[in-house]
């Protein structure tokens, strides 16, 4: 089952007993075993997430922390085993994504919780502020709302003859989609762009979706980063190119499987971030007192075969600030 499918409710059942992972677990001497949860919103065989966890994991242990040795970590999958999660006793929660955030954090408001990754901690109710959260969450977030108006800014450079732009998402998984709008539909404005907002409640809408933007020349899609587009970015990227349509995407995996250009946050360097926060509370620190922090890498990819295939002249200086070009 992709993460797509999972309604908030069955989040929670998956999280089962996190609400009494005792509070005597985060309470052990400095020296004794932590335990760290962690839960995925994606499946285990998507290997961008087990890059992230593994990421994690390293930067951990360059800490100074000893896998099995003063640390266990539980890593849950979206398709993992519901059973036994209720019986483990996190002395700390890391968090990948909005809705796992959301879904932890109507369980627990006790047990200390870094997210990996989370779009609008503030609007989702996860922390007061960036600077002083005030509750047992704190984290990174993935992107900034601004860019909403950035890929589509990328995607009028690279491809100056669309006028008519799908802004992909499904509300399900990106419950935060207003975040980023705001700024798209502003840069539509001034680009004489005519923004179409394109919701999609699952994998058999997607080639209605993107047909339908085809019908019409000028056409172009913005896809918005959600567990939903990056589970099913072989489908999206192999419909945009059926349909000839130029597109924007905010992770790498899709410039590497074939999409024209991305542009997003280092999703990896995140996790590793990650691990000096888990590191700090379980050295004493409270969440609450630990300030969110803004992405500090970014990644440009662009696909020359792609716009070539599409009769894209890629402009010279948009090539020289891209971090890799696929040639």
């Amino acid at each position: 089952m992709h993460f797509a499918q999972l309604r908030r409710r069955e989040f929670i059942t998956l999280l089962g007993g996190a609400a009494t992972w005792p509070l005597t677990a985060r309470t052990q001497q400095a020296g004794g075993m932590r335990r760290i949860g962690v839960l995925m919103a994606y499946e285990e065989s998507i290997a961008e997430a087990q890059a992230w966890v593994a990421a994690f994991r390293e930067e951990f242990r360059k800490l100074g922390w000893t896998e099995s040795g003063d640390f266990q970590i539980d890593v849950r999958w979206a398709t993992g085993d519901k059973a036994t999660i209720a019986a483990s006793q996190p002395d700390l929660i890391l968090s990948s994504s909005t809705p796992t955030t959301a879904a932890l954090l109507e369980q627990t408001r006790t047990i200390p919780i870094v997210f990996g990754i989370a779009t609008d901690p503030v609007g989702s109710g996860f922390v007061a502020s960036f600077a002083r959260p005030g509750g047992n969450a704190t984290g990174f977030t993935n992107f900034e709302p601004t860019m909403g108006g950035k890929w589509l800014e990328l995607l009028k450079e690279i491809a100056p003859h669309v006028n008519r732009v799908a802004f992909l998402f499904n509300p399900v998984t990106g419950p935060y989609f207003e975040y980023y709008l705001g700024a798209f539909k502003a840069a539509a404005a001034s680009l004489a762009v005519q923004p179409i907002v394109t919701p999609v409640r699952g994998p058999s809408e997607l080639e209605s979706a993107i047909a339908a933007q085809a019908r019409e020349a000028n056409g172009g899609i913005v896809v918005m980063p959600e567990a939903f587009t990056l589970a099913h970015r072989t489908e999206i990227t192999s419909l945009a190119a059926r349909h000839r349509l130029p597109a924007v995407y905010p992770y790498r995996v899709f410039a590497e499987l074939g999409g024209l250009l991305s542009y997003g946050s280092d999703f990896t360097d995140n996790y590793r971030r990650a691990a000096t926060y888990v590191d700090r509370i379980l050295k004493g620190a409270k969440p609450s007192e630990l300030p969110v922090q803004a992405p500090v890498k970014f990644e440009l990819m662009i696909n020359m075969k792609t716009a070539k295939a599409l009769s894209l002249n890629v402009p010279f200086q948009l090539q020289q600030i891209a971090d890799d070009v696929i040639e």
